[in-house]
């Protein structure tokens, strides 16, 4: 098995995937932080340093006024009272929520990130792993070789498993050092607040916990490995049914697509928090208090897509397995 995967290693280093998807992480990480540097460059200008209790006293402000107009719906309303006790939860308790630095960048540009960057490039690396055999000629040999076929499309799921674990080592590591250099590397032990909660409409600080920004951005990393595990096995049943790589990835993109619409009108639609694209935005449920639909919380989106994994692999076996040759 070793051998089996190596090979499937080999095969994806040799059309240097890995190579492109580290390259256009490391220039989506800088653009978005020279972007991020021009906006704080801006403020400064505009409004000189600003003391962060101020600043969140104005945001809260300004949240207050939106919930006082007559045009805010009801739901809206709900939410901004809920956002407003959040954020005067860290005012009374003298923690800056946006602690300037590179560990801040790196938690909003992973929790950014998760539904649908993250979610591209394993679809990237998945695509074309069991279809790119029939556009080779190769699907033949592959199938007739003396190797049990279960354990031939066990490699090659290995293989991407270990493929997604350096693409989310390596996007964790870029993330911090290009942030750092130019933000610095201070505020690592910064402390967050998670835990936060809705009962009747009213934030519950009851289960309210501190943890150092090293130990959340862990947190946050773990989810997005999730997460973009569960993405690259969905991708790679697809894979298996289909002889096309431009299918797959169309299939692919168009459930990504759907998924970031869908998450602006899911309330209206209940049935939706079954579907494995709405459920991809794990880390909101680190430090947002209310879930996008009533029932919905970390543990059910974890087990929707654990759900999605398991019967898109339990596909892709029983498929390849039973597949004629010919």
């Amino acid at each position: 098995m070793i051998n089996l995967v190596y090979n499937e290693m080999v095969k994806l280093t040799g059309k240097r995937k890995l190579l492109v998807v580290s390259l256009i992480l490391g220039v989506l990480i800088s653009v978005f932080t020279y972007a991020q540097y021009r906006q704080a460059e801006e403020n400064r200008k505009r409004v000189g340093e600003v003391n962060w209790r101020i600043a969140l006293e104005q945001r809260i402000f300004s949240w207050e006024n939106r919930m006082k107009n007559s045009r805010t719906t009801e739901e809206a309303r709900k939410e901004l009272a809920i956002r407003v006790a959040q954020q005067r939860y860290y005012l009374d308790h003298d923690i800056n929520p946006s602690e300037p630095g590179a560990p801040t960048f790196v938690r909003g540009f992973v929790e950014n990130s998760i539904n649908l960057l993250l979610p591209l490039m394993m679809m990237v690396l998945a695509a074309d792993l069991v279809s790119s055999e029939h556009s080779a000629g190769t699907m033949k040999v592959l199938l007739t070789r003396s190797v049990k076929r279960w354990r031939i499309l066990l490699s090659k799921y290995l293989a991407l498993l270990l493929s997604v674990s350096m693409i989310i080592l390596t996007f964790g590591l870029l993330s911090a050092v290009i942030s750092g250099a130019v933000f610095g590397f201070s505020g690592w032990t910064a402390p967050v607040l998670i835990g936060f909660a809705v009962d009747d409409g009213l934030l519950d600080v009851s289960g309210v916990q501190q943890v150092s920004q090293w130990q959340f951005i862990g947190m946050e990393l773990g989810l997005a490995w999730f997460v973009s595990t569960v993405v690259a096995t969905i991708t790679f049943m697809l894979s298996v049914l289909l002889r096309s790589t431009a299918a797959v990835m169309g299939i692919m993109l168009s459930c990504l697509i759907a998924g970031t619409i869908l998450s602006s009108m899911i309330a209206s639609w209940e049935s939706a928090k079954y579907l494995f694209m709405v459920n991809l935005k794990l880390i909101d449920y680190l430090h947002n208090a209310a879930p996008p639909i009533e029932g919905m919380s970390l543990g059910f989106s974890l087990m929707v897509l654990l759900v999605w994994g398991a019967l898109a692999l339990a596909v892709s076996f029983v498929s390849f397995t039973r597949r004629d040759v010919y």
